[in-house]
């Protein structure tokens, strides 16, 4: 698998590519909350930071899937959920891993989460899961994140498992 990775100012060339496979993710999804429209929200407010990074993977002539993320504000952390007080240091916010349905249970999300990671420098990553989706949430804790809490950011979203990866 090729790897591509993205900064800020990269943001606006890769950001059809993001909605595209986010598209294709989703096709069978009916909640309004996973819309297009809806992400391109996120997208457009996460790729916005000075510090975000974005990795995609590319194989057979076209996207697998990408990871993208930021670093967190001293003391910041996900809305709807309080920071666990042991929790300090710098934190990385790892907002999107997403793999089309083709490429999932290959290995690839994994490739490209540490792609991701390999690059940032903070004491811990941490990222949302919805809770829904159990098998994902126990995919995470095999690369060794744990569940620290549930969120729920907004009236319309999901419930979230909030994990944190100790680098």
């Amino acid at each position: 698998m090729d790897l591509k990775r993205y900064g800020c100012a990269d943001a606006q060339d890769v950001r059809t590519v993001l909605l595209d496979i986010h598209d294709e993710a989703y096709a069978d999804d009916p909640n309004p909350f996973h819309s297009r429209e809806r992400f391109s929200y996120f997208v457009d407010l996460w790729s916005s930071r000075d510090d975000w990074q974005c990795v995609s993977g590319w194989e057979e002539g076209g996207p697998v899937g990408y990871a993208y993320g930021s670093m967190l504000k001293p003391g910041g952390w996900w809305k709807g959920h309080r920071r666990p007080s042991d929790l300090r240091g710098s934190v990385y916010a790892l907002s999107e891993l997403m793999v089309i349905p083709r490429w999932r249970g290959t290995g690839r999300a994994q490739q490209i989460h540490d792609a991701l990671l390999s690059e940032v420098r903070a004491t811990m990553v941490t990222l949302q899961v919805e809770a829904a989706h159990p098998r994902v949430q126990a995919l995470y804790e095999r690369w060794g994140y744990v569940k620290v809490g549930e969120a729920k950011p907004s009236d319309d979203s999901p419930l979230y498992a909030v994990m944190v990866l100790k680098l």
